[in-house]
């Protein structure tokens, strides 16, 4: 084995995981092998009860034939008592799968319907794609704190919202909220003036749009990951991976559109996932899409190029950006400043700017800052 120092990253991980692996199982051997020679220690015993009762017992009491089957069941005992506890251990250890299927089953309780025929929704929703929080409230499950409290703010049709707040202000249950993961504790949402509570998750997630931190690719081809219900063609696919860069890139591999993608993705760097997850939002043509910081891990050439595709290709959309990074949400149209599950600020950029008691101030100087520092 070579030394420590010149072992690759994968290598050391390998090792360490292996080792962990031998552990655990030098662990369960050892208890295996401890329950052995406890009961074939209770059997010996049991059998020299039974020989010391069936040699001091007279003939007279217990026939000679009942001792020898007494002594021949007892015998055989040795080996039918492990194996009658083994048995009982396995099938306590596979009923944990059968506690846990059935407290699913009985416990958990499931989305929402996927279509509403009663649910009143005008034909080609959404048109403008303007949203209405109406004192909205939200947690992620009974009896945990309310994560939004009491949201009460319009976005209008095609603008762009730029969202940010300190961790744990709200942001990203935002987007949790539009995309109904988590049911409303009070309020609503109307997009175009439809209550989303009121239409099925399919009608609704279909129509919006979400681009997010980590780029999301499924096993398959690169045309599958685009269109996965086969609802575009070549042409306009081509056409999406061009305006997000992508077409270079993917017109080199073997079968173009049908080349295989590994799981994750993990043929393709992070930020050529992260276009290709852009290419199949500008191919979906939702009129409201989420970024959740989306650029973060390209670079800044890439990044640059694609803000220029953001501003051209979704500029009828209305825009929700989730930023980590202030300086990427400085020329929205408006700023939603987050803080403990409630709207602390929303105003434009350069009236929060020049606000020295707003917190979008503090958390521009903040960032201001630390690129300073970073770059000394």
């Amino acid at each position: 084995m070579p030394p420590a120092t010149s072992m690759t990253p994968w290598s050391r991980r390998f090792k360490s995981l292996n080792d962990i692996n031998s552990n655990h199982y030098m662990l369960f051997n050892s208890g295996t092998r401890w329950l052995a020679f406890r009961l074939d220690f209770m059997a010996a015993t049991l059998t020299l009860f039974v020989s010391l009762f069936v040699v001091l017992s007279r003939n007279e009491d217990i026939s000679p034939s009942l001792k020898g089957l007494a002594l021949s069941y007892t015998i055989q005992l040795t080996g039918m008592l492990q194996y009658v506890v083994r048995q009982a251990t396995e099938v306590e250890a596979r009923f944990n799968s059968v506690e846990r299927l059935q407290e699913y089953i009985t416990g958990c309780k499931s989305e929402a319907p996927r279509h509403l025929e009663d649910a009143c929704m005008p034909e080609n929703w959404p048109t403008g794609g303007s949203i209405a929080f109406q004192n909205y409230k939200m947690r992620y499950r009974e009896n945990t704190p309310i994560v939004l409290n009491g949201l009460d703010f319009i976005i209008r049709a095609g603008e762009k919202l730029g969202i940010v707040g300190r961790t744990g202000s709200g942001k990203s249950s935002l987007g949790v909220a539009l995309f109904r993961l988590a049911e409303p504790a009070a309020g609503s949402i109307l997009i175009d003036g439809v209550d989303i509570s009121a239409i099925g998750l399919q009608d609704l997630r279909s129509k919006l749009s979400i681009i997010p931190q980590d780029p999301v690719l499924f096993v398959g081809t690169v045309r599958h990951n685009l269109d996965p219900f086969n609802s575009y063609s070549d042409k306009k696919i081509w056409v999406a991976l061009e305006r997000t860069y992508m077409k270079d890139s993917i017109s080199k591999l073997e079968g173009h559109l049908q080349a295989q993608v590994l799981e994750n993705g993990e043929n393709f760097s992070v930020g050529e996932r992260q276009l290709i997850c852009m290419a199949r939002a500008l191919l979906r043509n939702s009129k409201i899409i989420l970024l959740d910081e989306a650029t973060a891990s390209i670079d800044a050439e890439t990044d640059a190029m694609i803000q220029t595709t953001i501003r051209d290709a979704f500029q009828d959309c209305t825009m929700l950006t989730i930023a980590h990074r202030i300086n990427t949400v400085i020329h929205a149209d408006r700023i939603l400043v987050m803080d403990n599950g409630k709207v602390a600020e929303l105003d434009t950029p350069d009236v929060l700017s020049q606000r020295s008691d707003s917190l979008f101030s503090s958390l521009l100087d903040a960032a201001n800052s630390v690129s300073t520092s970073e770059a000394n």
